[in-house]
C-alpha cells in the first residue's frame, strides 16, 4: 500500500520539477483513499521542508551537489528524507523503500548513493548532530 503511494508521490514531485500543479490530481485516478492520503502527506511535507531537505542533500552529496544529482534521484532523496525526519516510519523501512524506488526509477548508481546519504543522515540524527 505505502509503496504505491510513494511511487505516485515520486511521480508527482518529478512532474512538479517541470510543470505547475495540474488542475486534475492524478493521484485520484490511481490510488485508493488511504494511499492517496499518504501520498499527499509526503508531497506536502517535502514541499513544506524542501529548503532544509535540499540543504541536507547538498551537504552530503559529496562530489555532486544538489544541482548535479539527476532529477529522479534528487526527488527520491527528498521523499525519503522527509519521511525519515518528520514521520514515525521506522528508519530501516524508509531507507529500504527509497533504495527500492532507486532501483526501479533511478540512475545506475542511485541505489548506492541514496542508501549512503540516508544511512549517514540517520546515524547523524541518532548521534544528535546537526543535520543542516
Amino acid at each position: 500500500m505505502r509503496r504505491r503511494a510513494r511511487e505516485e508521490a515520486l511521480r508527482s514531485l518529478y512532474r512538479h520539477e517541470y510543470l505547475p500543479a495540474l488542475p486534475d490530481d492524478p493521484l485520484d485516478e490511481v490510488l485508493d483513499e488511504e494511499e492517496r492520503a499518504f501520498a499527499r502527506l509526503l508531497i506536502a511535507g517535502v514541499d513544506e521542508h524542501k529548503v532544509e531537505i535540499d540543504r541536507i542533500i547538498d551537504r552530503r552529496a559529496l562530489g555532486w551537489g544538489l544541482d548535479r544529482l539527476p532529477v529522479v534521484d534528487r526527488n527520491i532523496l527528498r521523499l525519503a528524507l522527509y519521511e525519515l525526519l518528520y514521520t514515525a516510519t521506522p528508519p530501516e523501512a524508509v531507507i529500504n523503500e527509497a533504495v527500492e524506488l532507486a532501483k526501479a526509477y533511478g540512475t545506475e548508481h542511485a541505489p548506492a548513493v541514496i542508501n549512503g546519504i540516508l544511512d549517514r543522515v540517520w546515524k547523524e540524527r541518532d548521534a544528535g548532530r546537526s543535520l543542516g
